[in-house]
């Protein structure tokens, strides 16, 4: 500033006179010449971040207030956006600000100071996302035993994807989609969250196939490195997934905000590929076991059933003595229908010429009543009249003659046999269908008894074997006897077991050991 400051008289007006301007650029010009490059230590306070995309705040000590700015470049490409209370180290140039004669910090780099100062804002924003419960354990969702696709979020150039792939690949191959993103730095956080909703939002069925598990998979490093997982962004994308979503950031010690929230938490990706899917060779084996398991009870179910079957079938009764009643119930009912019928016809014959004979007189005698009513009539009459009556009568006369016209009567005795001997066939064809279908019936049961029955178990290679009428279902059994006979399927056998020891009868004496002569 020594050239605006001129050595003058003691008196105001030899004094130079400057221009608000021209002293602001001035202050400016020496501010910007001596800190032109400053690191300043201190705490985030007053953070302000308005639509422009800057971000305006202060950094104090316990002491003083530093205005500071980060314009919207900056502000983007920082690892660690600024949070108030949150000690830092702020790199960059004072400048000031003539509009409010005010100075302040241009912030060029922005970083935590120190790990302190990091596990302090870790443990808060941990507290606020689990406020909001995206850490519960009721909102996580299962594994699936066997997905058929696994997305994995990770760099493609570590060593990373080499071991999932490599541990899929002992275990049960699968097929694996890769998202390539960048694992630490400033595009880590945007890129990982971008990469579980782009997964999600594959259409099922499409042309890239909808992964059934997700796993998020980064090698060990520092705080700083691993940095990206503890993003808000990242945490809210793994919290929203519909599929489920494996954490496998770190080695077993480190632990990001991205472990809380997904529904599974390995402690390396090499354990992330092991939880993913099983053991193919182990789910050969139990398969394996469970289809002898399942053999050995289906054979074993198969036995008991076939024995119980054999012991009903013992009790069933011969199919000659179920047909016996039948047949002899078929042949009374044959031998009682032509009779019953002849006699039936005959009764009904009977009452036809019963009924005949009765009409007869009574026409006669209705005739002869109407012919004295007509001569009675007559008498009281004209001739013209009794005329026309006796024309009349006459007419009635002959209408009843025919119809008791013998012919006639012959005709109606006709269709009555006409229609007994329909019935009768009728009924006959009935007693027919009647006996077929019995007789079907009866063939079934013969067919089932002979299929139920132990001769068909026999035709399959199966033998049974006696001791006289007992019999023998254990070799134990069988070697107490000293005769056996053995049934096949085309008849009996008669053999003698191999050292069989037949039991002595009681009373009788044991037998005489090898050398030794019989007292008896």
């Amino acid at each position: 500033m020594d050239d605006l400051i001129e050595d003058g008289g003691p008196g105001p007006g030899n004094a130079p006179e400057f221009t608000v301007s021209e002293i602001s650029g001035a202050v400016k010009r020496a501010i910007e010449g001596g800190f032109s490059h400053v690191r300043v230590r201190g705490e985030v306070g007053r953070l302000s971040t308005p639509r422009s995309g800057h971000v305006y705040l202060d950094l104090k000590d316990d002491r003083s207030v530093l205005s500071a700015v980060i314009w919207k470049g900056t502000a983007g490409r920082l690892p660690h956006p600024p949070e108030e209370g949150m000690e830092v180290i702020a790199t960059g140039r004072l400048t000031t600000f003539p509009g409010q004669s005010k100075y302040q910090l241009v912030i060029e780099d922005l970083r935590p100071a120190g790990a302190g100062a990091l596990m302090a804002m870790l443990e808060k924003r941990r507290a606020m996302l689990a406020a909001e419960g995206l850490f519960d354990e009721g909102r996580k969702k299962p594994l699936p035993f066997l997905p058929e696709v696994i997305g994995v979020v990770t760099s493609p150039s570590g060593a990373v994807i080499r071991d999932i792939l490599h541990r899929l690949r002992d275990r049960f191959p699968r097929r694996v989609l890769i998202w390539p993103v960048a694992v630490q730095g400033a595009n880590c956080a945007p890129e990982v969250s971008r990469a579980i909703r782009g997964f999600n939002a594959l259409p099922e069925g499409g042309a890239i196939p909808r992964p059934d598990l997700i796993i998020v998979a980064r090698g060990g490093g520092s705080l700083e490195d691993l940095w990206g997982f503890n993003e808000e962004i990242v945490v809210r994308a793994a919290a929203e997934s519909a599929i489920p979503l494996i954490s496998a950031v770190g080695h077993e010690t480190d632990t990001t905000l991205i472990d809380h929230a997904a529904d599974h938490r390995a402690p390396t990706p090499t354990a992330a590929a092991e939880r993913a899917v099983p053991v193919r060779m182990d789910l050969l084996t139990w398969l394996r076991a469970q289809e002898g398991s399942l053999t050995r009870a289906m054979t074993q179910g198969l036995t008991a059933r076939r024995q119980r079957l054999a012991d009903l079938s013992r009790a069933l009764p011969r199919p000659e003595s179920l047909l016996d009643a039948a047949r002899q119930r078929l042949d009374l009912a044959a031998a009682g229908l032509t009779p019953a019928l002849r006699h039936r016809a005959g009764i009904a014959r009977g009452r036809l010429d019963t009924a005949a004979g009765r009409l007869t007189p009574a026409l006669d005698r209705a005739v002869a009543r109407k012919r004295l009513s007509l001569g009675q009539t007559a008498a009281r009459l004209s001739p013209a009249t009794l005329r026309s009556l006796i024309r009349q009568g006459q007419r009635d006369l002959g209408t009843l003659r025919r119809r008791l016209d013998p012919a006639r009567q012959t005709r109606r005795l006709a269709e009555a046999r006409g229609r007994l001997d329909e019935l009768t066939s009728r009924f006959a064809r009935t007693a027919e269908t009647g006996l077929a279908a019995r007789r079907d019936r009866l063939a079934g049961l013969n067919r089932l008894h002979q299929t139920l029955g132990y001769t068909e178990t026999l035709r399959r290679g199966y033998a049974v074997v006696r001791a006289g009428e007992t019999l023998l279902t254990r070799k134990e059994a069988a070697e107490t006897h000293a005769a056996l006979e053995i049934e096949f399927t085309d008849g009996r056998l008669g053999v003698t077991p191999l050292g069989a020891t037949p039991k002595p009868k009681r009373g009788a004496p044991p037998p005489a050991k090898p050398g030794q002569g019989s007292l008896f």
